[in-house]
Parts: structure tokens; C-alpha cells; sequence
């Protein structure tokens, strides 16, 4: 807990190093800051699970969602197998989120499942970074197979620093069929639209009730300012913690400034845990 508060980080990235694109440990280095999120490595590049954890700890994450992507135009191929030693050695906190790319995985719908079958609580899909958009038909039954598996879709909206990215893939009005066709499905929008997109992502968000935003990569102290034109309290009940884990200075430090926005207190719970909860209710 941070504060007295339980606290979900639903958006953290924990690649063995060798996987990555130089431009990946460039974007870590840079928004990182001093932050020790190297220390949780070894000098191979893996993580060191006990080292992970104890960071958490420190920290005071309560859970950690874990991605993994298959991205090789952007930022390489990280595995899902790779982080099932964290989960391994800490199945309470760490969770896994599997990730499908309609250029690498066939059918799609098998390659989800498996993922999900090895206890992943959630689905991402990153169109930036895989260059498709998540309107294609092709991804309809992976979206079928997440409504009976009970499961949210999670996608990347907004722009990526990574060279190979696709930003107009990012546009969160791309998948607005899509909220529609799947009402059972919770669609998180992560980055919230970052760029271009937020108020496009945030009446999304306040007119359909399975549509939800990830604030990862966002300095919270600029939210205010990035949803200008909409009530913040109202759409903040929508929101996710997430911190884009290690492009981050810090869990604590943007749990801390998420509080400081002066949410009401049932507000800020659901934004720091109850809402992720509310869509992943085995994390809890």
C-alpha cells in the first residue's frame, strides 16, 4: 500500500533486455530518470525476480500487471514466457497480460488463448507498434474469445516515441465499432489518447460504459490539462493507474501525484485499484 492506499500498476514492462531495440533502453533511460529500475536486472539482462519484487515492495505496489509485446517493427519481440518467472516467484503480486499481433500470430484466436490459458488476467493489443488497426476483422474473434473468457481488452491509443510506430493506428475512434459489437467486453484505452486523441478518448470513455483509460505516460499533474473540456471528477471515475513501468520516476512518486489532484477519496480509490478490480476481479 502507498499511503494506506491498495495500489494496482496495470501497466509495467519487464523485458529481457537482449529482446529490445536500442530505442527502448533510450526511452527507459530518458523518462527514468535516477529511478533504480535497472537494479532489477542481471548482467545478462534478465530480470532478477527477488530484486522485482522487493522494488515493488519498496514501493508499495500491492499488484503489478505485467506485459509482454510482439512488436518487431518497434521495440522487438518480448515473449510472454519470459516474464512467468516473476509470476512464479510472486503469483500474488504479478500478473500477466498476453498481447497478439495480427502480422506474426495465426489464428489469432489460439495464439489469445494460449496466453490467457497461462493466467494472464487481461488481453493487449498494441496497433502502433504492429501497424494494423484494431478494427480489422480479423481480430473479432479474439475480441469474442475475451467476452466469454470474461476478460478486458487492453490497446495502445495515442502516439509512440518508437521509430517503425504507426500513429494512426493509435486513433481511439478506430475501435468504436467495435465498443459497440462487444458491449460485454471492457476496452482500456491506454495512454488515454495520448497526443492527438484525448478528447476523443474521453467521451469515449463518458458515453459508453465498457470503455475505460490507462493513465501510463501521462505526468499526472498534466491531466487537468490534458482533459480540459471535461468535468475531471466525473471522467476520473473511467480512469486506471498504470505507469508505463520503467519509463517512470517512480510508482510512489505518481500514486502521490495522482492524490494531489484532489479526487474525492472514493474516486481516487477506484482510480488506484478499484477499477482495475472492478475488471480483473482475480487480481484483487
Amino acid at each position: 500500500m502507498i499511503d494506506g492506499r491498495f495500489v494496482v500498476d496495470a501497466h509495467v514492462h519487464t523485458p529481457r533486455l537482449p529482446t529490445l531495440k536500442p530505442a527502448w533502453m533510450d526511452w527507459a533511460r530518458d523518462f527514468a530518470g535516477s529511478y533504480p529500475w535497472r537494479t532489477v536486472y542481471d548482467e545478462d539482462g534478465a530480470v532478477i525476480p527477488a530484486a522485482m519484487d522487493e522494488l515493488m515492495d519498496a514501493e508499495g505496489v500491492d499488484r503489478v500487471l505485467l506485459f509482454c509485446e510482439y512488436s518487431p517493427r518497434a521495440t522487438g519481440i518480448q515473449p510472454i514466457e519470459d516474464n512467468l518467472p516473476l509470476v512464479a516467484h510472486n503469483p500474488e503480486r504479478f500478473r500477466l497480460v498476453a498481447n497478439v499481433n495480427p502480422h506474426l500470430h495465426h489464428p489469432l484466436r489460439d495464439e489469445a488463448a494460449r496466453q490467457l490459458d497461462l493466467g494472464a488476467v487481461a488481453l493487449k493489443i498494441h496497433p502502433v507498434h504492429g501497424a494494423f488497426s484494431p478494427a480489422d476483422k480479423e481480430l473479432y474473434p479474439v475480441y469474442e474469445l475475451c467476452a466469454a473468457r470474461g476478460v478486458p481488452v487492453i490497446l495502445h491509443s495515442g502516439l509512440s516515441v518508437f521509430p517503425g510506430a504507426r500513429a494512426s493506428f493509435g486513433d481511439p475512434s478506430l475501435l468504436s465499432d467495435a465498443v459497440e459489437d462487444f458491449p460485454t467486453v471492457d476496452f482500456v484505452f491506454a495512454h488515454g489518447g495520448r497526443g492527438w486523441w484525448y478528447d476523443v478518448a474521453a467521451f469515449m470513455a463518458q458515453s459508453r460504459p465498457n470503455v475505460w483509460l490507462d493513465l501510463a505516460g501521462l505526468p499526472p499533474k498534466k491531466l487537468p490539462e490534458y482533459y480540459a473540456r471535461f468535468d475531471l471528477v466525473r471522467l476520473a471515475r473511467k480512469w486506471i493507474f498504470g505507469t508505463d513501468w520503467p519509463g517512470v520516476p517512480g510508482t510512489a512518486v505518481n500514486v502521490r501525484a495522482v492524490a494531489d489532484l484532489g479526487l474525492p477519496e472514493d474516486v481516487l480509490e477506484g482510480v488506484l485499484s478499484g477499477n482495475a478490480v472492478r475488471l480483473m476481479p482475480g487480481i484483487r
